[in-house]
Order: structure tokens, then sequence, then C-alpha cells
């Protein structure tokens, strides 16, 4: 059933629906495609870095060779979406032999543009073709070297057209991620054309806007996924190295976000150059971006921080990580994971205790499984999530899958002296249906690199037994075997080092589960500690310390 909350979110994705399905009919008219047409660039003003490409794109590989595909069938071939939508946004530019490619390029980019020179649905769509434009532009030197009169020309006015549709369009893109890319689109063409300059006055103006209503006060974005701290900060820092090269101003409002935006993913970022899982994120390396946004000596080895709920401590190769946030309101939720006082644990640079990620670089199916409580490293009970999700398909189509209610976080405590490092919340989100709050208090040994936890669940009024489960998720390659005490199991990290996980009088289960925080699905341990609670309060007191 909706609540007046849903009903309007309906009734909005009902309009917004509609709207699109009539700007769709009416962009692939002959008079909509003619008037994007205006006039031709003379020259590029300046060539942007090539190499900027890559802090945007996911390619792993090392090139890209396009002599051995047949130019005359490459936009032939059937794809599906995801790979259709990889291809035309040009993002592989930055892989291909930049010696010997150049004709070949000109030939698949030339029969482009003969195709696709008119609105096409899934080939005009706002993220592709803003990381065409983006792809062409910083990929131009090679593009037009000793390229003909007549294909520099269709090249020029094919980036005007396109540039022209996202300028008439940009007000109706609702989405932050690709109204950046847009704008990102938008200032790099107003930077290399004169004739157009007038792109990058418009793109600076709404990007100041949307980045005052994306990031909290502290420069953290409102939807509290890390993987959005990383997606906006690379885009970002993209249009001030172009504004740079262009030898033109920054302006401040965007060096202060970059500057804020790096200092928070600086203390977030793991051992392993990557972000802990929480709330959407998935894994990414960083290790090559990290040295493009922070500076030479920056790196600080022993560190206390919270960054938009997170509790991050570091010390060298040993990190602790703890979820200990409200969720995002509902506009900013679509990648939001119902897993409060969750944590991550890293030691001698190897991830231990771990979330299973969000899925949205598998499927759509993993997605909603990586939205559950039981995917996340914390307490659930009765099997049902503390956050409940949209159902309505319109909804999700036009929003994401986002929250319909909200729990708070409270009692925050961090304690730190010389021996030890303390972190401590507790959230209410299962007391409405259950009468139970959750608190949670993680405690690191700064010496010998014990993690110590306390669990508890409070229980407000009697009634119907609760059924609980307290789950550890491993990282994935860790094996874990029960000790015959049945309350502690043997973690084993290499063939000489292990570790022992051990609980006070409760017995652990060992449970199969799946980690969805890459490109694929993989399977890993769960510790599990279940039981029931009728009356009275409970509490769990685990640790995790080397096997010696």
């Amino acid at each position: 059933m909706l609540n007046l909350k849903s009903i309007y979110f309906y009734f909005l994705a009902l309009q917004i629906s509609l709207i699109k399905f009539i700007k769709r009919i009416y962009f692939t008219s002959n008079y909509y495609n003619k008037s994007l047409k205006s006039k031709t660039p003379e020259q590029f003003y300046f060539h942007p870095n090539p190499f900027l490409l890559s802090s945007i794109t996911n390619y792993k590989s090392n090139s890209f060779k396009i002599s051995e595909l047949d130019q005359n069938i490459f936009w032939q071939k059937k794809k599906n979406v995801w790979e259709e939508r990889e291809l035309h946004s040009f993002l592989w530019l930055n892989l291909i032999d930049r010696k010997n490619d150049g004709k070949l390029l000109q030939k698949i980019i030339g029969i482009w543009i003969t195709k696709y020179s008119n609105y096409k649905k899934n080939i005009w769509e706002n993220s592709v073709l803003s990381r065409r434009i983006i792809s062409w532009i910083l990929n131009v030197e090679i593009i037009l070297n000793n390229s003909s009169f007549y294909f520099k020309r269709d090249f020029l006015n094919s980036i005007i057209s396109q540039t022209n549709h996202l300028k008439k369009n940009i007000k109706f893109e609702k989405k932050f991620s690709k109204r950046l890319e847009v704008l990102s689109a938008l200032i790099l063409s107003g930077l290399v054309f004169k004739e157009y300059k007038d792109n990058f006055n418009i793109g600076m103006k709404e990007l100041e806007n949307l980045v005052k209503n994306f990031y909290d006060k502290k420069s953290f974005p409102l939807t509290r996924n890390p993987n959005d701290l990383i997606f906006f900060l690379k885009y970002l820092t993209l249009c001030k190295k172009c504004i740079e090269d262009a030898q033109q101003y920054v302006p401040e409002f965007l060096d202060t976000i970059i500057e804020e935006s790096s200092l928070n993913l600086k203390n977030i970022l793991t051992p392993n150059y990557q972000t802990p899982l929480f709330n959407g994120g998935t894994e990414d390396n960083l290790q090559e971006f990290s040295k493009l946004v922070f500076s030479k000596n920056s790196e600080i080895k022993n560190k206390t921080n919270i960054v938009s709920g997170i509790y991050s401590y570091i010390h060298r190769k040993n990190a602790l990580f703890f979820e200990a946030g409200e969720p995002p309101k509902k506009g900013f939720s679509q990648s939001y994971q119902s897993g409060p006082l969750s944590f991550e644990f890293y030691l001698d640079g190897k991830k231990i205790i771990t979330n299973c990620g969000f899925g949205s670089n598998i499927s759509s199916k993993a997605e909603l499984l990586s939205r559950l409580t039981s995917a996340q490293s914390t307490l659930s009970l009765n099997d049902t999530s503390i956050t409940k999700f949209e159902r309505n398909k319109l909804i999700n189509k036009i929003f994401g899958n986002s929250i319909k209610n909200t729990f708070k976080v409270n009692n925050f405590a961090n304690i730190e002296d010389e021996e030890k490092i303390s972190f401590s919340a507790s959230h209410n989100g299962y007391e409405k249906n259950y009468g139970c709050t959750h608190k949670r208090e993680l405690s690191l040994n700064k010496l010998n690199s014990k993690l110590m936890g306390k669990d508890e669940i409070k229980k407000k009024k009697d009634g119907k037994p609760v059924n609980y489960s307290l789950r550890f998720h491993l990282s994935p390659g860790l094996e874990a075997v029960k000790t015959m005490s049945g309350n502690s199991v043997l973690i084993q990290i290499s063939k000489n080092k292990s570790l022992l996980f051990t609980v006070d009088d409760e017995p652990i289960i060992l449970e199969k589960s799946i980690f969805l925080g890459g490109n694929k699905i993989l399977d890993n341990t769960c510790i599990t500690i279940s039981g029931n609670l009728v009356n009275k309060d409970k509490v769990f007191l685990w640790e995790i310390k080397k096997n010696i």
C-alpha cells in the first residue's frame, strides 16, 4: 500500500514518464534534428590531455586493437543494451594504439556519423551521449590527424549537434550523476570552441547549483554512497584539469569541492586503495586516481575520522570502518543498503570482515539482494531488513529503488587513548515492529590489532519471541573452520597466518554467502550467531585476534 509520500512520487513518476514518451517522439522528427544544426566551429582552441579519459573509464585492458576488427561491420554486430552503451560511449578510445589506429578510427567514426547523426533512443541517451562528446574531445588530436576537410567538417558538426541536444534538454535530467556528465560535456565543448563559449558559462553555472544540491555541509554526497563521492570527484577533476589546460580561471566553488571531497575520500580510503562497501559501495581500485587528486605528501599514517556517519581508523595497513549514519532522504536513497552499525576490518592490508557490496555491476537481482540487512556484517531480526524499499515498478523505473521508511542512529561515541580506539552507536530500526534497539561497540587494540566487539539487543517490552542473527561476512578467499569448542572459528589468511574469532557462551554457525561488490558473484563464508530472544535483553561479547 502506498503512503502519502509514495503517492506523490508515483504521480510525479507518471508525469515524468509521459513527458519522456512525448519527447522521444519529438526527437525523432526531422524538424527537431534540423534544429540541432548550428555554426560549424573553425578549429579547436586547444587539445586537452587525452589521458584524462582514463580517470573516468572502467576499462582495464591495455589495448583495443581496431586493426583486428572489420570496420565495415563494427556498428552492425548485434549487442545487448550494456554492450551497446559501452561501445557508443567511445570510452574505449583511451585504449587504442595511438600510433597506428588513426586512419581506421576515422573510418569507424565516419560510419557512426552517417548512421547515427540523428537522434536514436539508446545511443543518444544523456549519459552515453555525454561520454561520447567527452571521449571525442579528449582524443581529437588522433581523430583529426591527417583527416580530410569533409571528415573534419562532419565530425565538428556532429559534436555541435549533440551538445545542442544536451543544452536543450538539460533541465529535464533529474538524476545527479547523469546531470554531471551532461554538464562536463558542455563545459568541455565551451572550452575547445570559441564560438560556443556560452556552453562553458551555462555549464559552470549549472554545475555550481548541482554541487550545492548534491553535497552536505561536509562536502560528502547526500546519498552517503562512497561510489558517488568517487564518481563526482572524477568528473569534477576532469573539468578542472581541462579548464587549467585552457588557461582559464578555475571557479572557487570547483576548487573547494574538489579539495574537500579529496580529503573525504582520503579519510575512508582502505589499505588496498578502495572504499568500504557501505551504502552502495562497490570495488574500484583507486591507486592511480589517488595520485591525480592527492598531493605527494598527503599520506597520514595514523588517523581517526568521521565522514558522513562513517567512522574510520587507519594505522599503517590496519583499518576499521564503522557505518553509524542514518538513511539518506528518499530522493537520494537509490543506492542505499540496509546495514546500520555494520563494519569492515583490515589486518596487515588484508580485508577480513566485509559487507557483501552493492551488486549494481552484476545485475538488478544482485543489486536487490545486496540491499538486505543480512548482506551486511550487522544484526538482523526475524530475517527482516531494517529499511523497506519501494516496490512500485513505475516509481523504481523513474527514481530508482528508493527507501520507504527511516530510523534514527544515536548514542555516538568515539574514545581513543594510547592503547585502543573505540567506536559505538545504537539505532531504533527494529523498535516499531519488535520493540528492540541495537547497540554496537567496537574496540581495536593498537598494539596487538585485536578487535573486540559488544552487541546489545535491548527489548523495551515483553512480547513474542524474536529471532536474531548476528553476521560477520568474511572476505572472499578466506577459509574458516569451527573449533571443537563450538564458539570459535579459525580464519586462515595464508599458510602461516590465521586469526581466531571467538564469542562468549554462544554457538557459531558457518554459512555459505555471496559477495556482490565486484563484477561477478563470488562465494564467501559468513560467521553467524543466531537464536531466540523472548523477554530479556541480550549481550554478545566477541573478538578477533591473531592466532599464536
